[in-house]
């Protein structure tokens, strides 16, 4: 909160939305028995693989700005789960690639469904989906995406 605004903060209300956001897909995708970092790299995989691409773990860490070593944790245990499959990538032996098993792409198909509907009642404030807030808001989401935090990054103008 900024006492000098009398209101919470650009960054308090970016953590509160997150944190609120994180919680329901937490709770949305539970009973298809995914957590929402994990539903995070499986739908993520889902619309790679849609896209023709076989991602390996770096790569699906730079998609979800996950950490790749929790990539790979994540990865395991959907493994253990029956919904990913890791393999060597045939062009680089030390990187494993990822794909959804059969089952992993059933799961996610339902869990992206599930996250849709929640979507569209966050949004619902905004006008929905396809309003012209929305899509003011998502551009100006990627723009605070694409700032440098970096401490040894400068800022942009």
């Amino acid at each position: 909160m900024s006492p000098a605004h009398g209101g919470p903060t650009p960054g308090f209300l970016v953590w509160r939305l997150s944190t609120k956001w994180r919680v329901a897909v937490d709770r949305a995708v539970a009973p298809l028995g995914l957590t929402h970092a994990q539903y995070s790299l499986v739908a993520s995989l889902y619309g790679m693989r849609r896209a023709g691409e076989r991602p390996s773990q770096r790569r699906l860490a730079d998609h979800t700005g996950l950490e790749p070593l929790y990539v790979s944790k994540l990865a395991r245990s959907l493994e253990a789960a029956g919904l990913v499959r890791r393999a060597r990538d045939p062009r680089d032996p030390r990187a494993m690639q990822l794909a959804l098993t059969e089952r992993g792409a059933d799961v996610t198909r339902r869990a992206i469904e599930v996250v849709q509907e929640l979507l569209e009642r966050m949004l619902a404030p905004l006008g929905g989906l396809d309003a012209d807030r929305t899509r003011e808001f998502t551009r100006d989401l990627l723009s605070l995406l694409d700032a440098p935090l970096d401490p040894s990054t400068p800022a942009a103008p």
